[in-house]
């Protein structure tokens, strides 16, 4: 099993090939890691909450995921409801799952219980768009990114 990403191998002055950290703040600890994402902002869970976009609003934004948000229309990829689509109706960040209509339980009494689905077993099919959601999309797109670098190195 390969060891964490955030190491490296170097040789010390004994040959003697031993790991060293490329950020030495950056902790690979499974306790603390867990620690950290089970124990995370609601801020913060907002950004690892994330969903992939489906194929034509990859091609058309350049963005390969965003944060889901309600009023989202999501398409479930994964898990026993794959296939079904739907709004978010909710995004539970306490319990890192999301609601979304149509997929729902009956209850033995004869009411109806939401089924959370985790963000990753979804794929974005249309976004709710406003000023905010524009600007992200606008800061992530790709290629944008990449013709100002390649501008900046020409000049």
């Amino acid at each position: 099993m390969p060891g964490p990403r955030n190491l490296i191998p170097y040789t010390d002055h004994n040959d003697l090939a031993t790991m060293t950290r490329l950020n030495p703040d950056l902790s690979s600890s499974r306790r603390k890691s867990r620690k950290a994402h089970f124990g995370a902002a609601s801020s913060v869970r907002r950004e690892l909450m994330t969903a992939s976009l489906s194929k034509d609003l990859r091609n058309k934004y350049n963005v390969r995921a965003i944060p889901v948000r309600k009023d989202d229309e999501v398409l479930i990829v994964r898990g026993k409801y794959k296939g079904r689509d739907g709004k978010v109706t909710q995004v539970y960040r306490k319990k890192w799952i999301i609601h979304v209509d149509r997929v729902h339980r009956d209850k033995t009494n004869g009411s109806t219980a939401s089924i959370g689905i985790h963000p990753s077993n979804v794929v974005i099919t249309s976004l709710k768009l406003d000023k905010d959601r524009r600007a992200i999309l606008e800061r992530k797109d790709r290629k944008k990114n990449t013709e100002s670098k390649e501008g900046e190195m020409v000049e």
